[in-house]
C-alpha cells in the first residue's frame, strides 16, 4: 500500500480493474506502481482515507471525464466518438489529449493534477520574470505589438518556456489595475496609444481617373500571397491636408517603402517617388501596385507604361481590399502622427523609420522581419 493515494486514486484503479485492465495499465493511470495497485484491489478499506478535496468548476472536465477519455483512447476510439460520450465539443477532448501526453501517453490522473495546478488562484505572472519583462519593455519601446512581441519570444527561445507569454498577458499587464508587470506609460508604445480597444471607420476618397484597372482584374496570383512582387499602397496624409508621405507595403513580404513627397500629393511627384521606390527592386518582385481612387493616381497610365508594372485600384470606400497597407500605414502612424505636418520630414528621416518598421516583425511572414524575408527572396533571385 502506499499511503499517499487518495481516495480517488483508489476508486480509480478500482473501476478500471474491474473493466479488465491489468495492473501494469493501471499503474501510469493513477500515478503509482503496478504492485501497489494489486495491493490496493486485494485489500478491504476500514477506513475512508484521504480525499482529494478539489471539485473542478462548471464546465470543467471531471476525473470522471477524464477516466472516460482514458477508456476511449485504450478502445481505439476517435476524439469525436469520446466528446459524443462525454457531452461536450471535440475541440475540449482533443486539447485535453495533446496537452497530456497525447494518445499514447495520456494519464488520467496526472491530467486531473495538472488541471488542478492550473486552477490554482493566485497565479505568479508570467511577467514577473525580471529577464522576461525587459525584454518585452524594450521591445515595447521600439514600438513592437504585443502579438509581434509574443511570437518573436518563441522564435527567439524556442527551448526556454519561460520566456514564452501571450499578447493578451502583455495588454493586461499594461492595462488592467494592480498588475504593475509593466510599467503603464509603456502603453503610449501601442500603435493606437490608448487602453481600450475600439473600431474606427474610414471613409476613403474617390476621384475620376481615366482608364482604371480594377482589382478585380489583378491577377488571381495576387490574392493568396504566395507569389511575391505584389504591392499595395497609399498616402499619409498630414495636418489641414497640405503634406503627404507615400507607402508601399508588399503583400507577401510586408516590407515597406517610403515616398518622400517635400511638396504634397501633386500627381507628377507621387509618380515620380513611386517609379523610383520599384525600379530598384528585381523585376520579379515588382508585379503589381494596387492602390485606392485617389486622385494622386490620375497618371497611373504614365507609370505603367514606364515601368511595366500595371496598377489597379480597389473599388470606392473598400480600404480593406488593401488589408496589408492599411495595417502598415496604422503602424507608421507611431512615426508619422496624425494631425502633424509631414513635410518636415527629410527623405533621410523616412528611411530610417521604414527601417525601423522592416525590422520589426509581422505575422503574415511567419513572425520573420520584413527586411528579412525580402532577403531571403533577393537570395533566391540572385
Amino acid at each position: 500500500m502506499q499511503p499517499h493515494l487518495t481516495v480517488e486514486q483508489r476508486q480509480l484503479a478500482l473501476r478500471l480493474r474491474a473493466r479488465g485492465w491489468t495492473l501494469r495499465e493501471i499503474g501510469p493511470q493513477v500515478d503509482c506502481a503496478f504492485a501497489a495497485v494489486g495491493r490496493i484491489a486485494g485489500r478491504v478499506w476500514r477506513r475512508p482515507g484521504r480525499g482529494d478535496g478539489w471539485v473542478p468548476g462548471p464546465g470543467r472536465l471531471t476525473l470522471a471525464d477524464r477516466e472516460e477519455i482514458t477508456l476511449g483512447l485504450h478502445a481505439g476510439e476517435s476524439f469525436t466518438v469520446i466528446a459524443a460520450r462525454l457531452g461536450t465539443a471535440v475541440p475540449a477532448v482533443s486539447r485535453e489529449v495533446a496537452a497530456n501526453g497525447g494518445r499514447g501517453g495520456y494519464r488520467a490522473w496526472r491530467a486531473h493534477q495538472r488541471a488542478r495546478q492550473q486552477a490554482r488562484r493566485p497565479k505568479v505572472p508570467k511577467l514577473a520574470c525580471p529577464q522576461l519583462a525587459a525584454r518585452v519593455a524594450g521591445w515595447l519601446e521600439e514600438w513592437w505589438s504585443p502579438v509581434q512581441i509574443a511570437r518573436r519570444l518563441r522564435i527567439e527561445f524556442p527551448g526556454d518556456p519561460m520566456m514564452w507569454v501571450s499578447h493578451e498577458t502583455i495588454y493586461q499587464a499594461l492595462y488592467v489595475q494592480g498588475r504593475g508587470e509593466l510599467r503603464r506609460e509603456l502603453a503610449r508604445c501601442l500603435r493606437t496609444g490608448r487602453a481600450k480597444r475600439r473600431s474606427r471607420a474610414r471613409e476613403g476618397r474617390a476621384g475620376y481617373i481615366k482608364d482604371m484597372v480594377m482589382i478585380s482584374e489583378r491577377p488571381a496570383e495576387a490574392d493568396d500571397r504566395a507569389v511575391p512582387g505584389h504591392w499595395e499602397g497609399d498616402l499619409l496624409i498630414g495636418k489641414d491636408c497640405r503634406s503627404a508621405v507615400g507607402t508601399l507595403a508588399g503583400r507577401t513580404t510586408r516590407y515597406v517603402l517610403l515616398l518622400h513627397l517635400p511638396h504634397g500629393r501633386d500627381p507628377h511627384q507621387v509618380q515620380q517617388a513611386m517609379r523610383h521606390a520599384i525600379t530598384a527592386l528585381p523585376a520579379s518582385l515588382a508585379r503589381t501596385i494596387t492602390w485606392d481612387q485617389g486622385i494622386e493616381m490620375i497618371h497611373h497610365a504614365d507609370f505603367t507604361m514606364a515601368t511595366g508594372i500595371p496598377a489597379c485600384f480597389c473599388d470606392p470606400h473598400s480600404p480593406w481590399q488593401r488589408g496589408p497597407n492599411e495595417n502598415t500605414n496604422g503602424l507608421l502612424r507611431q512615426y508619422l502622427p496624425t494631425g502633424t505636418d509631414l513635410s518636415v520630414h527629410s527623405a533621410a528621416d523616412l528611411a530610417r523609420i521604414a527601417a525601423s518598421l522592416n525590422g520589426r516583425p509581422r505575422k503574415t511572414p511567419g513572425f520573420m522581419k520584413p527586411s528579412e524575408k525580402l532577403a531571403e527572396l533577393l537570395a533566391h533571385t540572385g
